[in-house]
């Protein structure tokens, strides 16, 4: 039987030399891929309290939507600076090349509510720390995190463990 892994595409040298991009599209693409990895990023979650799946962009928007459907709940995306037409809250983060700001609509969480956050990938941690701290910042609570990949050796597990964040991943491929 294939697991969430095995429908990952890898390509060399992409976006620069020396890093192995983690393709997830050939996953989507994949009806029994995609069932099988949205089933297993769920099923921890299957049951608790959550009140809203959020979506990093641009992956965690296919992945978050396809959770909240089946867990019956909102969704909410957080997207680059300047993606969203509303009143919104921004939070800037660190990449490993500059910085980047993350936003979401003021009004999309309310205090209380039980958020379960969603992307792709797990690297360094920084985009989802950002998303994190939104959340945290319009009063919600992150019920979890959850990732169809983890490249441990960049740090990103250990960093969101370190904010007492419950990490939720399918696989993870070393020396990334």
């Amino acid at each position: 039987m294939k697991t969430v892994q095995d429908y990952i595409r890898t390509i060399p040298d992409f976006p620069h030399e020396g890093i192995m991009f983690r393709d997830v599209t050939t996953l989507f693409a994949d009806p029994r891929g995609f069932r099988i990895a949205i089933d297993q990023l769920l099923h921890p979650y299957a049951g608790l309290p959550i009140d809203k799946v959020v979506g990093l962009e641009a992956r965690g928007f296919i992945l978050g939507g396809a959770i909240a459907h089946q867990l019956g709940k909102g969704f909410i995306p957080i997207r680059k600076k300047g993606k969203l037409p509303g009143k919104t809250i921004e939070q800037a983060y660190t990449l490993e090349y500059g910085e980047a700001v993350m936003e979401v609509h003021d009004d999309a969480i309310m205090a209380g509510e039980r958020i379960l956050l969603v992307d792709d990938l797990l690297a360094t941690g920084g985009t989802a720390e950002a998303g994190i701290k939104l959340i945290e910042r319009m009063g919600g609570v992150v019920a979890g995190c959850a990732f169809i990949i983890d490249l441990p050796d960049l740090g990103g597990r250990a960093r969101l463990t370190k904010m007492n964040m419950d990490v939720h991943t399918l696989c993870s491929f070393d020396g990334d």
